[in-house]
């Protein structure tokens, strides 16, 4: 590794995807970082997480590894003439027909959804451990939960947490989830957007052996990604482990509130599945019935109620989920955090950036730049998981309306240049300096 280019010091909040990203990308590129995380050590909640075009090409853009290592861990469609299908989508509050010699209870997919990259599944956990592996010893710090963030008269920011420990910084990136302390120190803990709300939707999260899925639902269906919508209510599958599993998320919105806040997720159970998702047609009742007695019960939280005003404050800035958590229905939050690297780095890459002004200025190059298009993917998000669920207004089961609503906003995300994103935040700083 090269010597230090930069005079200043970045710390990074949070050792999840986002946080472990920025912290290889920054490192590979000379900049002098170290990453805070609150655990004992680094760690993902959740299971699946898909990448579309666009977050393959920021891996590629941030450092080769990262694309490597999601590479290495990622699961495709099984069968070679879906390599390109992201979902495909069913109706799956229908009792199916008789067409199929093979399951009398078969259903037609009612269209097909399909992109460069196809579906890509990968279990979060996975990803992160390919990931630490970039990760170079002593830029890591764990146990160390952030309290406050304070100006000494130097102009560095001290870094204090709940340990009684203290650091000192130049620049702070807050990559540290839904639930950010980051964000409370830009907007104000008392600012309604501080912290998340609940979208009124949750999630049953169960993997059943591709063998025992294959038998309940055919080959076809469990072997590559489906979508199976339905009133109030979508079940998401696809195969992961190499194909040895299959993976199945079941979404069912609620007028009621959840109850758990700042806990997201509860234990479920495979009978209240069964009762949310009652009339629904048998490919979804023969998965659910094929998951565990006990489920994880994940409620889905957002930053769409309440938009932040901005994602920087003097040389504190947020980034990922951090700044604009989204819920999964486009399977694009994670990808949106690489976007926000690969922005962040080429930024603060710059030769020109070396005072503590100058770092202020790349924040809010950072903030105009990427602001409106997160926060229109948090509320695209919240409209398609409705189509799905045949709620969204003006669409409710038109089939035509919601295979055409998904096209048009999933080739917003996918079909972007990344290079000439990260080309006119240089522009933006460009102005500010």
């Amino acid at each position: 590794m090269a010597a230090s280019k930069k005079n200043f010091h970045v710390a990074v909040v949070g050792g999840g995807i986002a946080g472990v990203t920025l912290a290889i990308t920054l490192h590979h590129r000379n900049i002098p970082v170290t990453l805070y995380e609150q655990a004992p050590a680094f760690g993902e909640v959740g299971a699946g997480v898909s990448f579309g075009p666009n977050a393959v090409a920021a891996m590629k853009t941030c450092h080769q590894g990262i694309f490597e290592a999601f590479e290495k861990v990622c699961t495709r469609n099984m069968w070679s003439s879906k390599q390109n299908v992201w979902f495909d989508y069913l109706d799956g509050h229908s009792m199916g027909n008789s067409t199929s010699a093979q399951n009398s209870s078969h259903q037609d997919i009612a269209f097909t959804i399909s992109n460069s990259t196809g579906q890509t599944g990968v279990h979060r956990a996975h990803f992160l451990d390919e990931l630490i592996r970039l990760v170079p010893d002593g830029i890591s710090r764990f146990n160390k939960r952030l309290d406050d963030v304070t100006e000494r008269e130097d102009g560095k920011l001290v870094l204090k947490f709940a340990d009684g420990s203290e650091d000192v910084t130049d620049v702070v990136i807050g990559c540290d989830g839904i639930k950010s302390r980051v964000r409370q120190l830009v907007v104000g803990e008392d600012h309604p957007s501080a912290n998340p709300t609940y979208t009124h939707k949750y999630a049953y999260r169960g993997l059943v052996p591709m063998d025992k899925a294959i038998g309940a639902i055919g080959e076809e269906l469990a072997s590559n990604s489906c979508m199976h919508m339905g009133p109030g209510g979508h079940m998401l599958t696809f195969p992961v482990n190499q194909g040895k599993t299959l993976n199945i998320v079941a979404f069912h919105t609620t007028p009621d509130s959840w109850a758990d806040y700042p806990r997201l997720t509860r234990q479920g159970t495979r009978d209240e599945a069964l009762r949310d998702f009652a009339g629904y047609g048998p490919n979804v009742i023969n998965l659910l019935k094929l998951t565990d007695e006990d489920l994880s019960l994940w409620a889905i939280f957002d930053l769409g109620e309440y938009p932040l005003s901005t994602f920087s404050k003097g040389r504190i800035c947020l980034s990922g989920d951090a700044a604009h958590a989204t819920s999964p229905h486009h399977g694009a939050g994670a990808g949106f955090c690489l976007e926000d690297t690969a922005v962040l780095a080429a930024l603060l890459e710059d030769d020109r950036v070396q005072t503590h002004k100058d770092l202020e200025h790349v924040l809010d190059a950072f903030d105009f730049c990427r602001r409106e298009r997160t926060q229109w993917l948090v509320q695209s998000s919240r409209f398609v998981g409705d189509c799905y669920e045949w709620r969204a207004e003006g669409i409710e089961r038109d089939f035509k309306k919601i295979e055409k609503e998904i096209n048009h906003r999933n080739g917003i995300i996918a079909n972007v240049d990344i290079d000439k994103m990260c080309e006119d935040a240089r522009q933006q700083l460009t102005q500010r300096l």
